[in-house]
This record gives C-alpha cells, structure tokens and sequence, in this order.
C-alpha cells in the first residue's frame, strides 16, 4: 500500500522536475490507495493533486480529482467551473476565502484560494490572500514554499495592472527559486516577467523570457506555464501592431490552457487580436465566452473586459453603451485595462468624427500607458490623440512639430509602420489598400525628416 508521505515526496519531484499531470496521478493513486486506512492524508492529498492538474492544465485530472470528494472545497473550485456551474463554484470560493482568515488554513490551502479567486476574476482578494501567504512563508522561514508564493502574488499584480511590483516579486521568487532549484517554479516565474516585459514593449527581453520558459514547459506538460509564455509573446505582438502574429500566439495559448475557464485573462486580447488582424470572425466565440463569464462571476474586471470586447466588434449604435459600462466597471480596477478601455473607446469617437470626446478619452489613456511605462500602447495612443487633433507636450527635439505636418490618415499610417507592421497588415487595421498604405509612407517621410521606416520608431519614442 503506497504510503502518503512517500507518494507526496514522489509528486513533490515530479511535478518539480518532471510532469505535473504525472506528478497527480501519483497523488490520486495513493489517495485511493489511503482512503478508508488514512482519511485523514486524504483532504492534502487531493489538495496536492488538484495544484498539480491545475499547473498541467489538464482538465480530466481537475474533474477526476474533485471525484474523489466532491466535498472538498479546494479541488471542488475549478472542477465546478469546468462544468460550468459557476454560482456553486462562487459559493464554494467564498467558504475558502472566509477560511483563509483562520490561522487553521493551510499554507497550501491558501494558495489554491488565491489561485481560484484570480481565476473568477476576484483580483483585490486574490492579491490580498497571496500577500498574506508571502508573509507567513517569511514569518514562519517557509523558504521553499516562498517562490510558490511570489508567483501567485505577482501574477494577481498583473492582473490588478502593478506591472512593477510584478517585475519585484517575480523577480525575487526567480532567484529564490535558482537558489533552491526550483526549476517547475522558475519557468513559472520566467513567464510572468516576460507578460511585465510585453506590456512595456520590451521584445528582447519578452522573447528571451518566454523562451526559456517554453523551453521548459513545453516538453513537461506544464500547461498553464506554457499558456503564460505565449500569452506574453501574444501580448507583445499585439501592443506592437503585428495582429495576426498576436492571434497566432493567443490561440496556441488558449489551447494551452486546456479551456477558457482555466485561463479567461486570454480572451479579451484574442478578440482584441482579432479585430484588428482583420478577422472579426475569430473572435465572435470569445466575445460570447466572456460574456457568459462576466454574467455568472459578476467580478468587476470581467466585465469591463466583455464590455470592450462587445463594443470592439458590435455594430456602431451599440458600441458607445457598452464602451461607458466597461469604463464604469473598470472603477479601482487595472490602469492598464482602463486605458485599454479609453484608447479604444478614443479611437472609435475619432472614427465618429466627435473628436473631442475622442481627446477626453485618448489624453486619460495617453497619461496612463507613460506612467506604467507601457511605450508601445502609448504611441498607439499618442498617435490617435494627434490624429484627433490634441497635442502632447514632448522633449523640445521638434517631434511634434514634424508630426503636426502630417495629414491624419498619415499619423495613423507612420504609428502603425513604426511597429514593424507590415503594409498589408497597417491596409487590414485602417481598412486601406497595401498601395494607399505605400503612398502615405512616401509622403510622410519628408515631412518628418526621414527616408526609411526604420527610423520612425526612434523618432516617435524619442
């Protein structure tokens, strides 16, 4: 008979070194094993087991480790929203949250509520619990479990938009995780720093990340650390205007993730991808996803997320309602998905030629894409803010007065080529031709001084 502390020790390397789903059924096969003789290792050893099926991003284990007891609240969470009975799953959470104020409650315990708590989109509490669990580890010298935990809580500072306590902590838990050789975790963490690098722009270091992780979880069967590095590779493409090598990222991480459920943060790019790839049609799924999701979690960033995605790709006398309720439900959410919000609701008043209320919009996102240091989303929005007609104050170099020359349509042609889009890809996003797309290059380049697309993006990040 399989001994629980043995079996725990054999999971503990295989999901550390090895397979995660491997390192499950190892737990599963000893709590079948232990049940009637040793009930009491069973509710651990679930809880171990469904840590492992969540970081595989194998849904069969989730459901066939909640099978086990389905009373067990831990392993209960993530089964139940697969099946798609959300308000019990919600019911359940909110149990483990309360539990979670109990000196009682398990350090793991703990972390799977976090984790579930950002699943459901509840960010504040999920940032909350992760908090506390980095601070007992530190109290209490829980030095291996401590990676664990500043994972969890960086992750929820993505979610909540603090790009640069995500950088710190995940930071911290990458050399914390070195040190204890902690490989499993430190491809976790390596993903998490490459989303902090995409948001910023910053491609070397986003591609660099990403694929050390890949390299890591791809051969292991780590579901969810694979879902992550694309999910950044996704997210640095989209901020730099390449939509269609965004989409392709997006949808291998959604398959990565072995369902929407496991990974609902995914969906709103993958539209947004979508959209501006100029294949609407990929994201009509997602939209209906996230709406269903918002509905049933009722947390305030899903549905500002199914908001936008609604007015992104809804008809033009709707879009306006749905723009203002995701910028209502944003209120003391994410900077970064607010500004989100604000460009596109910006850009889509310009369309409707009510350019001031285009600038409103677009100066709010403008200012908060600089301060997070989000470059590629600022010149986005800097060149939409311009094309409405509102002006920025820059370094004195003359920058804005050389942009000042060119004609809207212009602006919009040079912002995108400074991303490295491609002309056919700048003709599907401003709904031109390639050869319209040509023009406007070759009568803006001397009105700003230059003679090739390569240097428009120093220029406009200067």
């Amino acid at each position: 008979m399989p001994k629980p502390n043995l079996a725990r020790v054999r999971a503990v390397v295989e999901l550390g070194y090895g397979s995660p789903s491997t390192a499950g059924r190892i737990l599963l096969d000893c709590a079948d094993a232990v049940s009637r003789s040793r009930p009491d290792k069973l509710a651990s050893l679930l809880t171990d087991a469904a840590h492992a099926a969540l970081s595989a991003a194998d849904t069969d284990l989730v459901r066939r480790t909640a099978d086990r007891r389905p009373d067990l609240p831990v392993p209960a969470v993530p089964a139940l929203l697969l099946s798609g009975r959300i308000p019990e799953a919600l019911d359940v959470l909110r149990t483990l949250v309360t539990a979670c104020g109990l000196p009682r409650t398990g350090l793991m315990d703990r972390l799977m509520t976090g984790i579930h708590c950002r699943l459901t989109g509840a960010h504040e509490t999920a940032h909350e619990i992760a908090a506390a669990a980095v601070e007992l580890c530190r109290a209490h010298g829980i030095s291996g479990w401590l990676p664990t935990a500043l994972h969890l809580l960086a992750v929820t500072e993505v979610s909540l938009g603090r790009f640069d306590e995500a950088r710190t902590h995940a930071s911290e838990g990458l050399r914390l995780a070195g040190h204890h050789d902690l490989d499993h975790r430190a491809a976790h963490l390596r993903s998490v720093l490459a989303v902090a690098a995409a948001v910023r722009g910053d491609e070397e270091t986003t591609r660099a990340l990403a694929g050390e992780a890949l390299a890591y979880t791809r051969p292991r069967g780590v579901g969810q650390g694979t879902a992550t590095a694309l999910w950044a590779l996704g997210l640095l493409e989209l901020g730099l205007g390449r939509a269609q090598e965004a989409l392709e990222h997006l949808d291998a991480a959604l398959a990565a993730a072995g369902d929407p459920v496991l990974a609902p943060h995914l969906l709103p790019d993958l539209v947004e991808a979508g959209v501006r790839a100029g294949r609407p049609e990929r994201a009509v799924e997602a939209v209906r996803l996230l709406a269903d999701w918002a509905a049933a979690t009722g947390h305030p960033a899903p549905t500002a997320s199914a908001h936008r995605c609604a007015a992104l790709t809804g008809a033009d006398d709707e879009a306006e309602r749905h723009f203002q309720a995701a910028l209502l439900a944003h209120t003391g959410g994410s900077g970064f998905e607010r500004a989100r919000t604000e460009l596109a609701y910006g850009a889509w008043l310009r369309r409707m030629r009510r350019r001031i209320d285009a600038r409103d919009q677009l100066s709010e996102a403008l200012t908060a894409f600089e301060q997070m240091e989000a470059r590629p989303w600022a010149l986005r929005a800097r060149a939409e803010l311009q094309a409405a007609g509102g002006h920025q104050d820059r370094s004195g170099d003359g920058t804005d007065i050389r942009i000042s020359r060119l004609s809207p349509q212009e602006r919009e042609v040079v912002r995108l080529a400074a991303t490295r889009a491609t002309n056919r890809e700048i003709a599907v996003q401003l709904f031109l031709s390639p050869r319209t797309v040509g023009h406007h290059l070759y009568r803006a380049f001397p009105k700003l001084g230059i003679s090739s697309r390569t240097e428009l993006a120093s220029l406009l990040t200067s």
